[in-house]
C-alpha cells in the first residue's frame, strides 16, 4: 500500500542540493554524507551496526563510507541530514494538503512497531518540523524506513540473498524487474561485478519476500479509516506530481 509514491518521494532528498550543500560544508563525499546522516540516529556505533540496519549496500563499502564520515558526529549527522530532508520538503512540497500528508502518515507510522527496523525507529524519534511541507518530507522518510525495516526482515524469512534479492528487484505488484536495470542498482548500491543470473527459485522467493513486506507493513496503515486511507493515496499523488 502506497509503497511506489513513499518510496520514490521519501528518499529523494538525499540526492537533492540540500544535502549537496552539506557535503560541500563539512568535507565529505556524498556517501560518507549519506551514512552518517541516514544512519546517525543509530550513535556512534561500530560500522557493523550500520551494516545491521542497512544491509543491502556491500558491506565493506559500508563500513568505509560509515569509517571515512567519522569527522562528522553522528549525532550532528543526523540533526543536519533531517534539516536538509526538512529543506528539501519546503523547496518541493510547498502544496495545500502537505500538513495533512504529514499527519496522515505519522499516524500510521506512530502506530507502527518499530521492531526490528532501528534506523526507522531512529528517524520517528527525531522531532518533526513546525511547517507542512518540512513535516510531509520528515514523515515521507519515516515511512520510507518503516517499509525498509520490514523489507529486510522479508527478505531474510524467505531465504534470499541480499545481492540477490537486488538483482531480482520488483516492481509495484511485486514482479521481477528487467535484469539489466536491476544490474544498475547493485552498481549503485557498490556490489562488485560479475553479478550472478537470477534462478527460477531466486524469482519465486523475492517475489515471497515482496508479498511479505506488504502484510508486515500494513498493519501501520489499518489505523486509517477507509476514508483517511483513500485521502492519503490522493495526497501521495498531488505530492508526486508537484515535486520538480
Amino acid at each position: 500500500m502506497y509503497k511506489k509514491a513513499i518510496g520514490a518521494l521519501g528518499g529523494r532528498f538525499m540526492i537533492s542540493r540540500e544535502v549537496k550543500a552539506l557535503c560541500d560544508e563539512h568535507g565529505l563525499g556524498r556517501w560518507e554524507m549519506y551514512f552518517r546522516g541516514r544512519c546517525g540516529v543509530l550513535g556512534e556505533v561500530h560500522p557493523d551496526v550500520v551494516l545491521a540496519a542497512a544491509p543491502f549496500f556491500e558491506p565493506g563499502f559500508v563500513r568505509a563510507m560509515w569509517e571515512g564520515g567519522r569527522s562528522l558526529p553522528a549525532e550532528k549527522a543526523a540533526v543536519l541530514f533531517a534539516g536538509a530532508c526538512a529543506d528539501w520538503g519546503r523547496r518541493n512540497l510547498a502544496f495545500d494538503g502537505a500538513g495533512r500528508l504529514a499527519d496522515l502518515l505519522t499516524k500510521a507510522t506512530v502506530a507502527a512497531s518499530p521492531a526490528a527496523a532501528p534506523l526507522f525507529a531512529g528517524w520517528r524519534a527525531l522531532p518533526l518540523p513546525d511547517d507542512g511541507p518540512g513535516r510531509a518530507a520528515h514523515a515521507l522518510q519515516v515511512a520510507r524506513e518503516h517499509r525498509g525495516g520490514m523489507h529486510a526482515v522479508a527478505v531474510a524469512a524467505a531465504g534470499l540473498d541480499l545481492l540477490m534479492a537486488t538483482i531480482v528487484g520488483s516492481d509495484e505488484s511485486g514482479a521481477p524487474l528487467d535484469y539489466r536495470s536491476t544490474a544498475e542498482v547493485a552498481r549503485f548500491l557498490s556490489w562488485p561485478e560479475p553479478y550472478p543470473v537470477p534462478a527460477e527459485e531466486d524469482l519465486a522467493k523475492r517475489a515471497h519476500a515482496e508479498r511479505l513486506t506488504d502484510a508486515l507493513v500494513a498493519p501501520a496503515y489499518d489505523v486509517l479509516t477507509d476514508g483517511e486511507a483513500a485521502e492519503l493515496g490522493e495526497l501521495l499523488r498531488e505530492a508526486r506530481a508537484t515535486v520538480n
